[in-house]
């Protein structure tokens, strides 16, 4: 399924969880926020948060800056 996470398209398997699609942008597991279609999705809700064809999916990273 086509799945698009920060404007680039990712063919990712069915059923593939939210945990593991930000997995593919980041390794940090602080200061990390997703979104799926516009709703943030809270961390502790990624690993049940099935992710379906045509999902539009925004992560953001924290950065810390002087």
């Amino acid at each position: 399924m086509d799945v698009t996470i920060n404007g680039t398209v990712h063919e990712l398997p069915a059923r593939t969880s939210l945990d593991l699609a930000v997995a593919l942008i980041t390794r940090a597991r602080t200061g990390v926020a997703a979104a799926v279609n516009g709703e943030v999705v809270p961390t502790a809700a990624w690993p049940s948060r099935q992710l379906a064809a045509g999902d539009q999916v925004e992560v953001l990273t924290a950065v810390q800056g002087g």
